[in-house]
């Protein structure tokens, strides 16, 4: 089904009121400057992402003659005023592209919040009103992936904290959260921007519009990694006799692959993992080749990780790493990709430290909690006005509600600077244009700036100040140092 045009009308994708919004401006208003920011949140930092994919696929396709008749008619219908003017103007003018310029901080940056993240602005001083008019769809582009990176980033450091404290293998910590929240999301535009949000810090997925939106607007050449997983519908149809035969069954179809990962909780899933997995197919598992996953998927995250893995320790054995945690043979891990969001997936290996159980036991799927269970709050997103040319001078333009503090909004056109290992917000015209690391992305309908997803990678895994996420892995570290000492 081809997707309606109406998706990608630029003059249709913001909200109504937008429409009357030209005629408020001071009169002799040539400039308008606006800003997108996280104003704080849930984090202390965001790992930004996202913007070059709404740009490729909305502002580098040009206004048509049909979208504005298409716009104007809706207009019409819901009571807005509708200025065909200004937009036979865009189309004539500028071949139908927004006149803006768009600077943003190089995609895949950990920045704290507070920080500028895109700035832009209008070139043609006929069309001041193009700034905002497309705010609703650029916002909405920015705070989704920005938001899921960096939960996915978040996750990933209480991840890397796990592993320095228990495990001898911190190499295989981008293939540890792997993506299940294809089905849980709102729309397959939202799976495919949060996916590839994810993308930037593992190398582990199973939704395909993540996969293919990486590749599609960012060149990523290895995207994702997957194998062989089981559902319900395909076990159960075996009925509860044939557990075992259904299990088998899979490992003889697809052992070749280096991995299968097996159901255990359709009927009982201690039994599945004692008796099933630990005893018939026990000598089928241990043959190889390749890794054999066991996937509790249901239960309390925190005790069915946790007892998986001891239960498969009671039938595989176990060895002791240098660290002095018990590890299973490489042959067999537990899977745990129910209920995990980031504070679950911290709990989980508070338990698996207290029963000395290494990280590396355990790999898990993160659904809604990686994907949806988030909002624009989430971070406190904001695009906001800063500065405005009127009448030949530049004015600074600001919000400073008395009911809400976090709302106040930056003044006057800026800059994000490098400053003792972390970013600071400044004014544009206080530092050299070389120091500014906002950077031109957009102008007229052109792509000025391609980030590689490789690119993105590399900065998401630069050295960031501890702040950034103390406050995320701190319950952690104080639980492995409690226990630590009541153990000693």
């Amino acid at each position: 089904m081809s997707t309606p045009s109406w998706f990608h009308n630029v003059i249709l994708n913001t909200d109504n009121y937008k429409h009357c919004h030209y005629a408020i401006y001071p009169e002799g208003t040539e400039y308008v400057s606006s800003y997108i920011e996280s104003r704080g949140g849930a984090f202390p930092a965001t790992l930004f992402v996202g913007l070059q994919a709404y740009l490729r696929e909305y502002l580098m396709t040009p206004v048509s003659l049909e979208h504005i008749d298409e716009a104007e008619a809706h207009c019409r219908e819901i009571g807005m005023p509708f200025n065909r003017e200004n937009w036979m103007g865009v189309l004539n003018d500028h071949g139908g592209y927004l006149p803006v310029e768009i600077e943003a901080v190089p995609e895949g940056t950990v920045v704290p919040t507070g920080n500028v993240l895109v700035q832009l602005i209008n070139t043609d001083p006929k069309y001041w009103w193009a700034t905002s008019f497309f705010e609703t769809a650029l916002l909405r582009a920015v705070w989704y992936p920005t938001t899921i990176g960096t939960i996915s980033w978040m996750s990933k450091e209480i991840i890397k904290q796990a592993f320095a404290q228990t495990s001898d293998h911190p190499e295989i910590v981008r293939h540890i959260l792997h993506d299940y929240g294809a089905r849980g999301v709102s729309s397959q535009e939202s799976a495919a921007l949060g996916g590839l949000a994810h993308l930037v810090n593992f190398n582990q997925s199973d939704t395909v519009p993540g996969v293919v939106a990486s590749k599609r607007y960012y060149n990523h050449v290895t995207p994702a990694l997957s194998g062989p997983n089981s559902e319900h519908a395909s076990f159960t149809a075996w009925g509860p006799e044939n557990e075992a035969a259904v299990m088998r069954h899979m490992i003889d179809m697809y052992r070749d692959y280096g991995v299968v990962i097996l159901l255990t909780d359709s009927y009982d899933h201690e039994n599945a993992v004692k008796n099933i997995i630990g005893k018939e197919l026990k000598e089928t598992i241990e043959a190889g080749p390749g890794l054999i996953g066991v996937r509790p998927d249901s239960g309390d995250p925190v005790q069915v990780t946790a007892e998986t893995t001891e239960w498969l320790m009671e039938a595989f054995g176990y060895s002791v790493n240098s660290k002095g945690y018990k590890v299973l043979p490489d042959f067999i891990r537990t899977v745990q990709g129910d209920g995990v969001t980031m504070y679950s997936l911290r709990d989980i290996y508070i338990e698996m430290e207290r029963r000395g159980l290494a990280a590396d036991n355990a790999v898990f799927g993160m659904g809604s909690g990686l994907l949806q269970q988030c909002n624009r709050d989430t971070l406190n997103f904001g695009q906001k006005a800063n500065a405005a040319k009127v009448n030949g001078s530049w004015v600074d333009i600001f919000k400073k509600p008395t009911g809400a503090a976090f709302k106040a909004s930056k003044r006057g056109r800026l800059a994000l600077k490098a400053e003792n290992g972390s970013y600071v917000t400044v004014p544009k015209d206080s530092i050299a244009p070389e120091e500014n690391l906002l950077q031109p992305v957009f102008r007229n309908g052109k792509l000025l700036k391609k980030w590689d997803f490789s690119e993105l990678i590399e900065r998401s895994e630069q050295p960031v100040p501890e702040s950034y996420y103390a406050e995320i892995v701190q319950p952690m570290i104080e639980a492995f140092q409690t226990q630590t000492a009541q153990s000693a």
